[in-house]
């Protein structure tokens, strides 16, 4: 296309001159994503408009060259390849940058060679395991390596050049003007297969176990907390490395303790007269019985701190605290001499010992008019 019947760069990815370059690549990959070739197959029109675009970013995208269009225009541009650029620069690399393997892009860089799978493994622990840490000996079936070929799959323990791919783990072709790469089908993007298959593993370098792991638990951990154990997982293709194994934590409830953060919270019940007259109460913690006071008066729902008998945290840094809330407990199935005796106190009770009931009983009053 001549110089002189060419749209204006900026007006072909729909951006002002002085955009920038975050600006730019929005620009180009809504209008790549739109236009590209591999979502419209046969569309000469799409694929002319892609080579606008990819012109146009390719410029713009280059301060040196954007700066020569913006002083020249088109006429100081020279020629442009789609494929390679004005200096040798490959477009699939640029395009490549914004959309990662989207479009097959993976295929320049060479992931790890057959990392193995990573595996789950769901642990349910008692809440004080989970509190202090433990040390917690698991029985998982996962694939484990095979000996006779080391993992490669091959009896000889030799591998050969893949011949889809000639060892470079990738196919490339030309769809429309635009080279396209893609991990090869027949070597999983390794670069090598097997000729003659290991009997005890049928070529894959793996076989069938059970596995069983010691799993160091640190203190603090809650439902959801992830330990890692790295190349704990599934054995790589034909000798690649490991994955990892992730012990996913679940925590059993207690029947006395609720845990909020690195906090725990527990209701112990109160007699009515410890709570009238003051006591040394036991309460239980995650350290053991501990005796605790209870100052006369206290109210039902009182809520007390014992500082650092919480949670140990995850990270380090001490433990959390455990709060206690005193439930004044009603007697029931009084006796005769019982009942002799609160009735007796009945009588004697006056409105200074309950200000609680004094207060609410006196906003009744205003209320109804002192009725």
């Amino acid at each position: 296309m001549p110089a002189g019947s060419k749209r204006d760069y900026y007006e072909v990815l729909g951006v002002d001159r002085n955009a920038d370059a975050d600006a730019l690549k929005k620009a180009f990959r809504k209008l790549a994503m739109e236009f590209h070739p591999d979502r419209n197959p046969g569309d000469k029109a799409a694929e002319e408009k892609f080579k606008e675009i990819s012109e146009a970013y390719e410029v713009l995208s280059d301060p040196d060259k954007r700066a020569r269009f913006d002083r020249f225009g088109h006429a100081g541009m020279g020629g442009f390849n789609p494929a390679e650029g004005f200096a040798g620069a490959n477009i699939n690399d640029i395009f490549g940058e914004i959309f990662g393997d989207f479009f097959g892009g993976a295929g320049r860089q060479r992931r790890q060679r057959n990392r193995g799978a990573d595996l789950r493994y769901n642990l349910e622990l008692s809440f004080e395991e989970a509190a202090f840490g433990a040390e917690v000996t698991v029985k998982l079936p996962r694939p484990k390596r095979c000996e006779p070929c080391e993992g490669t799959g091959s009896k000889s323990k030799q591998m050969r050049t893949c011949p889809q791919c000639g060892g470079a783990g990738e196919v490339r072709f030309t769809q429309g003007f635009f080279a396209v790469s893609r991990t090869c089908g027949q070597c999983g993007g390794s670069g090598q297969v097997v000729s003659d298959p290991c009997k005890s593993c049928g070529g894959s370098g793996k076989i069938e176990a059970t596995s069983e792991l010691t799993v160091k638990i640190p203190p603090g951990v809650d439902t959801g907390t992830r330990v890692r154990l790295a190349g704990e997982g599934e054995p790589g293709e034909h000798g690649g490395p490991p994955g990892d194994l992730y012990v996913v934590v679940h925590v059993k409830e207690h029947p006395l303790f609720h845990r909020e953060d690195q906090d725990v919270f527990v209701v112990v019940p109160v007699s009515f007269v410890q709570a009238a007259l003051g006591a040394q109460i036991d309460v239980p913690t995650l350290d053991g019985v501990v005796k605790m006071k209870v100052p006369e008066g206290t109210q039902t729902d009182k809520v007390f701190r014992l500082k650092g008998k919480g949670i140990p945290s995850l990270h380090g840094g001490g433990r959390g605290d455990q709060h206690v809330k005193v439930v004044v407990e009603t007697p029931t199935n009084l006796s005769s001499k019982q009942r002799k005796l609160l009735e007796d106190f009945a009588a004697l009770d006056h409105d200074e010992a309950h200000p609680q009931s004094k207060s609410f009983f006196g906003k009744v009053k205003e209320l109804f008019g002192g009725k």
